[in-house]
């Protein structure tokens, strides 16, 4: 339910900025690029599966740091969840918003087991927030370097589809989200969580081509 209140937001945004208040069709994909980071957000801390339950935040979250090591965690898995001291303290310092010395620290286990696929997410995720969301080259690289290390894991791919929603991309990270999994198996952890998420992506997609006129794959949402 709380996807379809999700997609239900954006449509009506989307409606009333384009045909109520008739803004003009050259500025929709900033108005397309507003809603897809809205549903970057959603896409960290939404979990479908689970009944509603009035939970308090946590006190120790900051810059939304604790949503992001969950997630970090429910795509790893357990058997990929690394053992590393100094990621243990990295997840510390990106909860409490001190992102530079998370990426200092995720980086050093990095090096230290170039095959530790959580320690390189980390890393990348680190990096994308001290950069103030932007997917920069050393966090793709990381990123890179996570998918080389285990190629049927999902959440590096996971992780970069959503630095391209932050930015607006939605086409790239729609492709993103699909190649992690078509690349995973199908015992993969939190396979059916990413599953929902681009089945929401694409629904969106298509209504907003609908409500626009235009091919969703060539139209108004362009990978820029």
């Amino acid at each position: 339910m709380s996807w379809l209140v999700a997609i239900g937001l954006a449509l009506l945004c989307f409606a009333v900025v384009a045909f109520v208040f008739r803004v003009p069709r050259i500025l929709w994909s900033s108005v397309l690029a507003a809603l897809a980071l809205g549903l970057a957000g959603f896409a960290f801390q939404a979990r479908p599966g689970l009944p509603g339950a009035p939970v308090p935040p946590p006190t120790e979250v900051e810059g939304g740091g604790w949503a992001l090591v969950e997630a970090r965690q429910m795509f790893i898995g357990e058997d990929q969840r690394s053992q590393n001291p100094k990621l243990v303290t990295a997840d510390a310092m990106v909860r409490n918003g001190r992102f530079a010395t998370a990426a200092a620290l995720a980086g050093a286990a990095a090096q230290e087991n170039p095959r530790d696929v959580d320690a390189w997410v980390a890393l990348g995720n680190a990096l994308v927030e001290n950069a103030e969301g932007s997917l920069t080259p050393a966090a793709l690289y990381a990123y890179r370097q996570a998918a080389q290390a285990d190629p049927g894991n999902l959440a590096p791919g996971f992780f970069i589809g959503v630095g391209l929603l932050r930015k607006g991309r939605v086409l790239e990270a729609r492709q993103a989200w699909a190649a992690a999994l078509a690349a995973a198996p199908q015992d993969a952890p939190a396979r059916d969580e990413l599953q929902v998420r681009l089945a929401t992506l694409d629904e969106l997609l298509r209504r907003i081509a609908e409500q626009s006129g235009d091919n969703p794959a060539t139209g108004g949402l362009r990978a820029r």
